[in-house]
């Protein structure tokens, strides 16, 4: 008899950092794709630095503190942390490589043959030097510090990813050639663009650094300015919050916001020509111990400064993506949303479809006399949400508002507290969601008295309600009245602005509650429809899979027939081509224009065919440690809109990478294939959309109309005097 398979071997599975490195890896592919608009690719390049940034943050932080108390246990794939910490130094290292390659050999100089150029303080002409010349005594000379380092001046605090000015100067005042040997720094401030527009050309550059080391000696008058070279600090920025122990946790919040900031180094960007006498002096003083944990960099450093670059451009729009108007669907804006919801349920697509009926939801449930209550949670919001406005309007207008802020949305942290501060002096009821939790859910419940009773309308989604990034994020959401879900809703609620523990749900699942059990129950039934000599299919969308115990039950599934499409955008630690173990299941991942953020789960279930959308990927914090809403679609037509939005992702063979046995992420070969780019084409349906509605609206004026006097209605949100 066959020895039984282990799903758990660590052979079985992919590092989870280095699975995102690999990741990030394919949005710098991005930035080397000549298909690409030049002035995207350089976009695609600033995104793998703010990446990379946020992995030293959080992900090599948390490792550290692992190492730091000789924690030991190995991950999924048998790496203990240490490894995990020498492993992902020499991958960083090798794409720190390839970004500054990408940099100076690809896009310089094809920016440069278009006159774009990032221009050092040699190379500017006559009126440009004046210029900088101005700029930096007027400007820059009264706000910059000289920052000297000595037994009477210790060295300096630096802030998380400032860039500094590393200095070595000589003083004329010491006879002692080694005391006479000076190290100071200069901050270059945040405050000013750091991307400069120099005249006499259209699109001439100099970087707010390189003006500042071209005078930076009128800092430090009477002494000699021997070298200068930039460096940058990357912190722990991870929140360390015992919720248990705080009575306040809005104040231990902003507690801990302040000590993040002083968090230790993870990472020292420095110029590659440093010389060791500098080195040696932030290694020291930045208490950096070891050669791994530096980066010498050969260009620009901090390529964030790329977003900056591009925004700077003038008059090359045709290095840009096209610009696009999603489709609005003008009957939820200008009618009653409720009423529209009323009679089906009606779904959204993100960025193809706008945002602003969401919004409308809440504007409309604010103003309606009908509407009793308005329940919301809010994970991420823009800096200035309109949906905010309208909760706080809401309350104004004597509705009954209960908004969950999620105070510990990383790196959102001081964004939600100012909003639940706001919330709350508006008369809403806000609450921070149940101890040792994230709510990470999106639902928003309207009740509301109409003639045949109370009923309860909703939406929810896969991603966050923030207007700003809906604009560039793939995510679906569901408006409905389902009654059935709107007990659940309220439920759901209640469990967490008090103490109610719900017996059962009646359409919704939750997190850390039910979903991964109910998971695990759909894989094992088409695990019987497999045995059974049945089609079984499984076919999932998620940002990111790493949970382990997940992966070995679709480890379980494809060894027993089960057929196994996933599309996962970035963390895979699953691994392809097993023998016997995952030999039926293909690993595809979507990098493009959009950000792909939507969670869908499909079972083929015997013909019923079940299919469901989540705010959560197959991660343990998700799964585990996070209230996450899990809800199905029931309504045929959206039923196949859905399914027919995760084959156009399937069938996509321009952006599409395939996860291949040995880890890498390979390009479909498009030898003898129609290009299929499934953002593109989602792109032209929301077109075609808009044009089919606009035609249909002239025809009925016209019919209307006896003299057929051309009207148009706007295809865009109406106008709203607060909006200003």
């Amino acid at each position: 008899m066959a020895k039984p398979l282990d799903y758990t071997n660590p052979k079985y599975y992919t590092n989870r950092e280095l699975s995102w490195l690999a990741f990030n890896d394919r949005v710098l592919e991005e930035a080397r794709d000549h298909s690409n608009p030049l002035l995207e690719r350089v976009r695609f390049l600033g995104i793998t630095q703010s990446n990379l940034d946020e992995f030293f943050n959080v992900r090599v932080a948390s490792l550290r503190k692992m190492v730091a108390v000789a924690y030991q246990t190995p991950d999924a794939a048998g790496m203990t942390p240490a490894a995990q910490l020498r492993a992902i130094a020499k991958a960083a290292h090798a794409m720190v490589d390839k970004q500054y390659t990408t940099w100076s050999r690809s896009l310089v100089p094809k920016l440069a043959s278009l006159a774009i150029q990032l221009k050092d303080f040699d190379a500017l002409t006559g009126k440009q030097r004046e210029f900088v010349s101005d700029y930096f005594h007027q400007e820059l000379y009264p706000v910059l510090t000289p920052m000297g380092v000595d037994p009477t001046r210790p060295f300096p605090f630096l802030g998380n990813n400032s860039l500094n000015l590393a200095i070595r100067l000589q003083r004329p005042d010491e006879e002692d050639d080694a005391k006479a040997r000076g190290f100071a720094m200069v901050q270059v401030p945040s405050v000013f663009p750091r991307v400069l527009r120099l005249p006499a050309a259209a699109n001439d550059f100099i970087l707010l650094e390189d003006v500042i080391e071209a005078y930076v000696g009128e800092l430090f008058v009477g002494a000699e300015i021997q070298e200068t070279a930039l460096f940058r600090v990357t912190r722990d920025m991870d929140l360390d919050v015992a919720e248990e122990d705080a009575s306040d946790l809005m104040k231990e919040i902003q507690s801990q916001l302040k000590k993040r900031q002083r968090g230790k180094v993870m990472r020292l960007e420095i110029d590659a020509g440093m010389s060791k006498y500098l080195r040696k002096r932030l290694e020291k003083g930045l208490d950096v111990r070891d050669d791994a944990d530096i980066y010498e960099i050969k260009g620009p450093i901090d390529l964030n400064v790329m977003s900056k670059l591009v925004k700077a451009v003038r008059n090359h729009s045709e290095l840009l993506y096209a610009p696009f108007t999603p489709y609005l669907n003008t009957q939820l804006m200008n009618e009653n949303i409720f009423h529209a919801i009323r009679a089906h349920d009606i779904l959204m697509q993100h960025p193809y479809d706008s945002f602003a009926p969401v919004v409308e939801f809440i504007r409309q449930a604010a103003v309606d006399p009908q509407v009793l209550a308005v329940k919301m949670t809010l994970y991420r919001v823009s800096s200035k949400s309109p949906i905010i406005r309208y909760l706080k309007k809401a309350a104004e207008n004597g509705k009954q508002v209960t908004v969950l802020v999620e105070l510990k949305a990383r790196f959102d942290e001081e964004n939600n507290v100012h909003w639940a501060q706001e919330l709350e002096r508006a008369g809403c009821h806000v609450i921070y969601g149940l101890v040792g939790l994230k709510t990470h859910s999106k639902l928003a419940l309207v009740v509301r008295r109409e003639e045949t009773g109370i009923r309860r309308y909703m939406h929810m989604a896969t991603g966050n309600y923030n207007d700003v990034t809906a604009n560039f994020y793939t995510d679906l959401g569901l408006f409905t009245a389902n009654a059935e879900m709107g007990a659940d809703a309220s439920n759901i609620f209640n469990m967490l602005s008090g103490f109610s523990e719900p017996a059962y749900f009646n359409k919704l699942v939750i997190a850390p509650l039910g979903i991964r059990d109910f998971l695990v129950e759909r894989i094992k039934e088409e695990i019987a429809h497999a045995k059974a000599g049945r089609k079984a299919l499984i076919r999932m969308k998620m940002n990111s899979l790493s949970d382990a115990n997940m992966i070995a039950e679709l480890y379980k599934a494809a060894a027993a027939g089960v057929k196994i499409e996933l599309i996962v955008r970035g963390i895979t630690d699953l691994k392809v081509g097993l023998p016997g173990v995952s030999e039926n299941i293909a690993v595809h991942s979507i990098v493009g224009r959009y950000l792909e953020h939507s969670r869908i789960y499909y079972f083929y279930a015997g013909g019923e065919e079940h299919l469901y959308l989540s705010s959560a990927d197959l991660m343990k914090r998700n799964l585990s440690r996070r209230v996450e809403l899990l809800f199905p679609i029931l309504q045929p037509d959206i039923h196949a809109r859905v399914c027919a939005i995760f084959q156009t992702l399937w069938d996509d063979n321009v952006k599409t990478r395939v996860l291949m046995p040995d880890d890498t992420w390979e390009r479909i070969d498009l030898r003898g294939q129609t290009k299929l780019n499934a953002q593109a084409t989602f792109m032209a349906q929301a077109h075609a959309h808009t044009l089919s509605d606009a035609a249909q609206v002239d025809q009925a004026e016209q019919v209307d109309d006896p003299q057929h006097t051309r009207r148009f209605t706007p295809m865009v949100a109406p106008d709203n005097e607060e909006d200003d």
